[in-house]
């Protein structure tokens, strides 16, 4: 029996997020193609009818937003990740929003907001 595009729809609405991110990185990888979203691009004319691109952004900051519940399993998780001490990541947590870590890779950034997910907090990518 073939797959028909809503099965693997519904597949891919099942996965989590570490495990879509996995699956998009070997598609990548298989097809020789990037996921990566098309950004809009800017055109400035000058004097001579010239348009310039504007750059794609190379760098996240990971902003804690909500803590949630379980605010121990937060500051926890603020601690593996940024080497804090348990005042010092306390203090981040309960400053929220507050960015958790700056000039970072989006991969990077989707992992740190994967793993706080599993906590119960919220991170916004920026």
């Amino acid at each position: 029996m073939a797959l028909t595009q809503q099965d693997v729809v519904n597949h891919i609405k099942s996965l989590t997020v570490l495990e879509l991110a996995d699956l998009v990185k070997a598609l990548e990888d298989e097809l020789g193609v990037s996921a990566a979203a098309a950004m809009p691009v800017a055109v400035a004319g000058d004097a001579a009818g010239q348009a310039a691109a504007v750059e794609e952004q190379t760098e996240f900051d990971a902003v804690l937003v909500e803590t949630g519940p379980n605010r121990v399993r937060v500051i926890k998780a603020v601690r593996e990740i940024t080497s804090l001490g348990l005042r010092e990541a306390k203090g981040l947590v309960e400053a929220a929003p507050k960015a958790v870590k700056e000039a970072i890779s989006k991969e990077e950034a989707e992992e740190i907001a994967a793993l706080f997910e599993k906590v119960g907090a919220r991170i916004e990518i920026k």
